[in-house]
């Protein structure tokens, strides 16, 4: 794929057709290894969120009734045909998103691989027989909501993508996908590929912008449930919003996870999982290894050891393959240096910090040393490359360390007692406990977090929760008038 300016424009898809911007806007999208822009996205307004919703609206009748074997078969050939284009893509989203190509063909084959599992689940949607007595049968049937709305993020936004459309479509619902303004692309590209399988056009409408199309959405009477993935606060302004229609939403928020380290653990392998989960994506992970809790005794090994490995980490542009690439925007670049100044301030920085002289929007490796739990930078996502050490006692509880925070997303344990894993594992406030590794979630595995990590399940079949509501089916099998009252 060239790297070179582009005037290509994208419009919009909605109803299955690219359709300009009723109000004619587009903004860049900049690709964060040079800063330079490289193609305009149509901004949506709240007059095309409507016809976007209508569409939506108008197909989920015919997708719905649709044999789910089919949906299935159809669902099938979206995983094939982005395996069928997994280069293309994947460079398009380093392109946009700023990743190692590595990363982003990780990224893109994993959401070919949503696709593939929803695929296989649309037709075991079983409801319940429920045993209430020889006068009466009953049962349960899961239905679709009817048009689910999707905001994705800028951090996995192909992958995401197919983690929330893959289980609407499997489960008969329409979608409309907002996806992020700096990170728009692949959100076009997946959903063409969507129609190209067989899915009908206005079951999958792309809608890009900023806040105000998010919102536009969010707020919309037309919409029946909402998966959003992102900040806090937005997450708060979403809930906010679909109070007003009382429209069920799914929460993937923010996180500020601790990996603990035991006395008894395998350093090596400690340092080489939390390496794995800072570093990737430049730190730009909900579920990023962003707090190491290390007892003492293994303290200066663990810290001596991640400098090392922080240190010897290549930056460089997305399509070079480098071990880190930029963070995806300019304003998401301040605000993690603006932490590192906080850091500076409240700890001991021992490598990185700095921001290199080149192009894009780059940031180095960066640990601190002697934090204190209470630190800003131990309680607040900073969501870069960016890892603080917490060192504890004997006469302290890492598991007391690693909940005493907002969030509550994942949280990892290494040790080799397999008891103390899990005694940690069974009180950790967290969504997903990794034990001697991280990212130990797949497509299969339930995802999601606890406190203001957010609501609800991403991912395996727990996903589909978010997709389907239970209607219960009472069928009076004997004759004459009914003395069932209400409350029995």
């Amino acid at each position: 794929m060239s790297r070179t300016r582009s005037t290509e424009r994208h419009d919009l898809l909605v109803g299955g057709e690219r359709v300009e911007p009723a109000a004619g806007e587009y903004a860049e999208t900049v690709d964060p290894a040079t800063g330079e822009a490289f193609a305009d996205v149509a901004v949506a307004g709240e007059s095309d969120v409507d016809a976007a919703v209508a569409a939506a609206r108008e197909a989920f009748p015919a997708w719905r009734d649709t044999d789910p074997a089919e949906r299935g078969r159809t669902l099938y050939r979206v995983a094939e045909l982005i395996r069928d284009n997994l280069e293309d893509l994947a460079e398009l989203e380093t392109r946009d998103q700023g990743k190692p190509l590595s990363q982003a063909r990780s990224d893109l084959s994993s959401a070919a691989r949503y696709f593939e599992y929803y695929a296989g689940a649309a037709d075991k949607l079983e409801g319940t027989s429920v045993p209430v007595g020889t006068g009466q049968v009953d049962y349960t049937v899961r239905e679709p909501y009817g048009v689910s709305a999707q905001i994705i993020p800028w951090n996995f936004p192909g992958n995401l993508f197919a983690r929330g459309v893959a289980p609407a479509l499997a489960a008969g619902n329409t979608t409309v996908v907002k996806p992020a303004p700096t990170t728009p692309l692949s959100a076009y590209r997946l959903a063409e590929l969507c129609a190209q399988a067989g899915v009908p056009g206005p079951a999958v409408n792309v809608v890009s912008g900023a806040g105000e199309t998010g919102a536009a959405l969010t707020n919309h009477e037309g919409v029946d449930t909402i998966t959003f993935t992102g900040s806090v606060p937005t997450g708060q302004r979403v809930m906010e919003a679909a109070a007003g229609n009382v429209t069920p939403v799914t929460l993937e928020l923010g996180g500020k996870n601790p990996a603990i380290v035991y006395p008894d653990a395998d350093v090596d392998e400690a340092v080489s999982w939390v390496d794995t989960g800072i570093f990737t994506n430049a730190g730009q992970i909900c579920s990023a290894a962003d707090r190491a809790i290390v007892h003492e005794d293994v303290y200066d090994e663990f810290v001596e050891k991640i400098v090392d490995v922080a240190e010897s980490k290549e930056l460089g542009p997305g399509h070079a393959d480098p071990d880190v690439g930029p963070l995806n925007s300019a304003g998401h670049r301040e605000k993690v240096t603006d932490y590192i100044e906080v850091g500076k301030a409240e700890a001991t920085l021992v490598t990185g910090g700095g921001t290199p002289d080149r192009e894009g929007y780059f940031v180095e490796p960066t640990v601190f040393t002697d934090v204190d739990n209470g630190m800003r930078i131990a309680q607040e996502e900073i969501f870069g490359p960016v890892l603080v050490v917490i060192p504890y006692s004997d006469d302290e509880d890492p598991v007391d360390i690693g909940n005493d925070v907002d969030y509550g997303l994942v949280a990892g344990v290494f040790t080799d007692d397999v008891r103390r894993a899990h005694r940690a594992a069974q009180r950790l406030e967290a969504g997903n406990v990794y034990v001697n590794k991280w990212f130990g979630d797949t497509n299969q595995t339930p995802f999601g977090g606890y406190k203001k990590s957010g609501i609800g399940r991403e991912k395996g079949l727990a996903a589909l929760d978010s997709y389907l509501q239970i209607k219960n089916v009472a069928v009076n099998l004997e004759s004459g008038g009914g003395g069932d009252l209400p409350g029995a």
